[in-house]
């Protein structure tokens, strides 16, 4: 209902207008009334009505002035005058306080409905936009978690776009990276017999708790540090040194001590091997790229273990530049273009990247067909992330063979493009690429949010899609309900709390989300196969 205050000297007028309007027509309610503008002030303030009727010439305050007054205490309501003088003074400032209309006593009662009618479908229209605005707002409120982590992403693989170089235009969050200095750990999970046999949602949740004992290790070593997720079992560490921290042997042995602590905590905790390459220090955050291509490079060429008896490795000296032939950047672009399905995109990304190696040397059969190999690895697990699986697409295909035969740039582009097309024109792309949007964010809100109180209605609100249909996109991506992968999402970072023994077991169930202890004890013991007294003691 909107409400109406009607303000004029004339008792009169008062009541013929109270009783003039269509009140329960106009879905409108009388609000007060006032026969002056000090004491129109006063209801203004008491009752904040949607639209002010009043009159200008008044005893104690005129109308005119007591617009102003108004629109000075910021009053956004409506205004419609309604005097006995057709003034173009008083026209003139009434259009500059921003008044609705200007009626001449006396008015009609068909002219009154229809100014009055006018004003409040102006108000509903400026109301439903106000609302929407205000939904738009807390939607990307909502999504900017997920896009600061995109952009990260961005900024660590190289794919920033560089419009978005300018230092002004650095996030909030990480406005701190133009006083400091950068160095990139790469993650890289080995895929083993057990990682192969993993589900997606199982390797989502390991890949959560990855990502939690990396950022907790380098918190106890370094000031400050961002952990994202890269193409298939890839991550990236970006650590920020304290300014006073030289390049030195000191550093470098802090980095290898969190290195073989990685390493350590990945067996021990999740029973998964991880390979850990070491980039060097950059000066400028536009250069953490180049560091993140060192770590993974390192990697790649296993040439120069950092710490004997564990898989981390740096490159070798003077080899930093020379031997970037497999760029993170690539593989991050392919795997995106492939994941949204941007045929002609990733055709174009092949061509120039390949046109790039033909450029530089880098021919040689033996190097074509390990890039041809690793490429089908990141084309293999960028689909399974969408639920899609790569050999469904390709029966009966000898992979391996055709990739045996590739001895041409030219040869591996055509190859590649062929893949890429057949992927991004089949019925299983078509029919699941298109929400793997939503359910991204759904994911990054369960792993940043699993402590509250979270529903998938809630989720469903947010990202515009229905709530059924919803649990169905997100078990046909995930391969999980969304109600079961949030509760392994709360055990597994119980079981991470637990395992630290700094906290006693109601302070942890509290911590992922549950008041009731003995219900959190019995879903510990459903998905974990031990009682968190256990892990406690």
């Amino acid at each position: 209902m909107w409400k109406i205050a009607i303000i004029d000297d004339d008792r009169q007028v008062l009541q013929g207008m109270k009783m003039a309007i269509p009140w329960e027509e106009l879905r409108a309610e009388w609000a007060g009334e006032a026969m002056n503008g000090e004491d129109g002030l006063r209801l203004v303030r008491e009752t904040r009505p949607d639209l002010i009727i009043t009159d200008i010439y008044m005893p104690v305050m005129n109308g005119l002035d007591m617009i102003e007054r108004l629109r000075d205490l910021d009053f956004q309501g409506k205004i419609v005058i309604l005097s006995g003088y057709s003034d173009f003074e008083y026209a003139r400032q009434a259009l500059r306080l921003n008044v609705t209309d200007y009626l001449s006593k006396p008015v009609s009662l068909p002219t009154l409905k229809t100014v009055l009618g006018q004003t409040l479908a102006l108000m509903e229209e400026e109301d439903a936009k106000r609302m929407e605005r205000n939904e738009l707002e807390e939607k990307l409120r909502l999504y900017q978690p997920f896009i600061e982590k995109e952009w990260v992403k961005s900024a660590v693989s190289g794919t920033l776009d560089v419009s978005y170089k300018q230092e002004n235009l650095l996030p909030e969050p990480f406005r701190f990276w133009l006083g400091v200095r950068h160095v990139v750990v790469g993650i890289e999970i080995v895929r083993d017999a057990r990682v192969e046999e993993m589900s997606l949602s199982d390797m989502n949740l390991y890949r959560f708790a990855l990502s939690n004992i990396a950022l907790e290790l380098a918190a106890d070593i370094f000031p400050s540090a961002e952990y994202t997720e890269l193409y298939g079992t890839r991550s990236a560490l970006v650590l920020h040194p304290a300014p006073d921290d030289a390049d030195g042997e000191e550093l470098r042995m802090r980095l290898r001590q969190l290195g073989a602590a990685l390493i350590d905590s990945a067996r021990s905790f999740l029973k998964l091997t991880i390979h850990v390459g070491l980039g060097s220090l950059k000066g400028s955050w536009r250069d953490i790229p180049d560091s993140t291509e060192e770590a993974f490079r390192a990697i790649e060429l296993k040439e120069r273990a950092a710490v004997k008896g564990y898989d981390l490795y740096t490159l070798p000296e003077g080899g930093r530049r020379a031997t970037l032939a497999r760029p993170v950047k690539f593989y991050q672009e392919l795997a995106g273009a492939i994941k949204a399905g941007q045929e002609a995109l990733a055709h174009e990304i092949i061509a120039d990247y390949l046109e790039r190696q033909e450029r530089e040397g880098l021919t040689a059969p033996a190097d074509l067909q390990m890039l041809a190999g690793e490429l089908w690895g990141v084309i293999a697990y960028s689909l399974y992330e969408v639920g899609i699986v790569l050999d469904d697409l390709f029966p009966g295909r000898h992979v391996q063979s055709e990739i045996g035969g590739l001895t041409r740039p030219g040869a591996l582009s055509v190859w590649l493009k062929e893949k890429v097309t057949v992927i991004c024109n089949s019925r299983e792309w078509k029919g699941s690429s298109k929400h793997r949007q939503a359910v991204d964010f759904m994911l990054q809100y369960i792993h940043d949010n699993f402590a509250e109180d979270i529903t998938l209605a809630e989720l469903a609100d947010k990202v515009s899609i229905s709530r059924n249909y919803l649990s169905n996109i997100f078990k046909n991506v995930t391969g999980d309900t969304f109600n079961n992968y949030l509760t392994r999402v709360r055990m597994e970072k119980a079981k991470e709390l637990l395992l630290e023994k700094k906290m006693l077991v109601y302070e942890v169930a509290e911590r992922v989300g549950y008041k009731n202890v003995p219900y959190f004890s019995t879903l510990f013991k459903k998905f974990t196969g031990m009682n968190p007294t256990e892990l406690a003691k």
